[in-house]
């Protein structure tokens, strides 16, 4: 009997070790990992160069705390700063910690308290965080929650402006909703929301964490709609596995995060940011990039071509952000694809979620879609 809370409904897989795109389980079966520990290990399992870099960290220091200089640290913003539109950092150990900061930073910075979020949107368990997301089934059986969060209709414009007051700190949005279904944002809905929050004087915060650090073939997503966002949170493919997040902003909230108002004793340690270095030193090459722009658009190709079963509603996303909107229920299929030798996610009760490495090969993407055509 376990002694673990069960507070995760677990697969009957146990890994043994990992590579890449794949899976090895204690039985000895292999699997196509289509899930990267959920858009976590985008350089895929067991990468070389993050786990070389890493290994000489750990002989070297692993933990001092904030209170000294900390070199990785220090070159872990910067390569941040110069891959978004942001001047500073605030490093945390997760997508709610950094989260958290944001919502904090926002309030702090506008003085004011009300935060537009959107409804099917996902932004962590902690309270803030959960107060943030707009899905019932995340807030059920927690009593109240913050004050001060109110949920427009994604995608829809007049619904945002309806919920503009002289309170309003910030809108907080992912441009492609994860764990809501995988929707992606429209981009004159985000042209006329940026211009709202800049007209309103609010600050625009994007949700990064599992878009960013190259899923959808840019740096961060916002970049396909010509946003500006005044704060960007990242996490998940940030440290390949290794947990970190990131909270990003302009030259312009600096003072309202100053000495002793926020931290964490964690966050941005020696090893944490030195994973983050080695996987953006990857990531944020234009040719790697690029080959994630092509695969992704090939993968799509492949779907579109394959996936001819009318249970098969629509498929979306970007990059290698994948989702398929099934005409029913997908958790059966999702059992049936694990003992097939193939693992993906679900994102609500009809969309399968695909979030393979971007390193995975075309043959790979190839078998995935051959697994997917003949399950559904």
């Amino acid at each position: 009997m376990s002694s673990i809370f069960p507070t995760y409904a677990r697969w009957d897989v146990t890994v043994q070790r990992a590579e890449g795109a794949t899976l090895i389980d204690t039985d000895g079966k292999e699997y196509l990992d289509f899930t990267s520990g959920i858009g976590v290990c985008n350089l895929g399992h067991n990468h070389p160069i993050v786990n070389k870099k890493i290994k000489e960290q750990l002989d070297q220091v692993w933990h001092v705390s904030n209170l000294f200089h900390i070199p990785t640290q220090e070159q872990a913003a910067t390569i941040l700063t110069e891959n978004t539109c942001g001047d500073y950092v605030f490093f945390c150990n997760s997508g709610a910690e950094g989260n958290e900061a944001a919502i904090k930073l926002a309030r702090k910075y506008t003085g004011k308290s009300k935060i537009i979020s959107f409804k099917q949107s996902f932004h962590g368990r902690t309270f803030g965080s959960m107060s943030a997301t707009g899905q019932e089934k995340i807030h059920e059986g927690y009593g109240p929650l913050l004050e001060q969060f109110e949920y427009a209709v994604f995608n829809d414009i007049n619904s945002v402006k309806s919920l503009v007051d002289n309170q309003v700190a910030a809108v907080m949005i992912e441009v492609i909703q994860g764990e809501g279904g995988v929707h992606p944002a429209d981009p004159r809905f985000m042209e006329e929301l940026q211009q709202l929050c800049i007209d309103n004087k609010i600050l625009l915060i994007v949700d990064e964490v599992q878009t960013g650090i190259g899923r959808t073939g840019k740096a961060f997503a916002y970049e396909h709609y010509d946003l500006s966002p005044d704060i960007i949170v990242s996490a998940k493919g940030l440290g390949n596995g290794f947990p970190i997040g990131a909270v990003i902003g302009k030259e312009k909230l600096k003072e309202a995060f100053g000495p002793g108002s926020h931290g964490s004793t964690y966050g941005g340690n020696p090893l944490a940011t030195t994973a983050a270095c080695a996987v953006m030193s990857q990531v944020f090459q234009p040719e790697f990039l690029k080959e994630v722009e092509v695969k992704g658009n090939y993968f799509m190709e492949l779907l579109n071509e394959k996936l001819t079963s009318t249970f098969v509603n629509e498929i979306k996303g970007k990059g290698l952000m994948v989702g398929i909107e099934c005409n029913g229920e997908v958790g059966s299929l999702l059992t049936e694809m694990r003992e097939k030798g193939f693992l993906a996610l679900s994102a609500g009760p009809n969309v399968i979620r695909l979030l393979p490495p971007l390193t995975v090969t075309k043959e790979q993407l190839k078998s995935a879609v051959s697994v997917l055509a003949e399950v559904l």
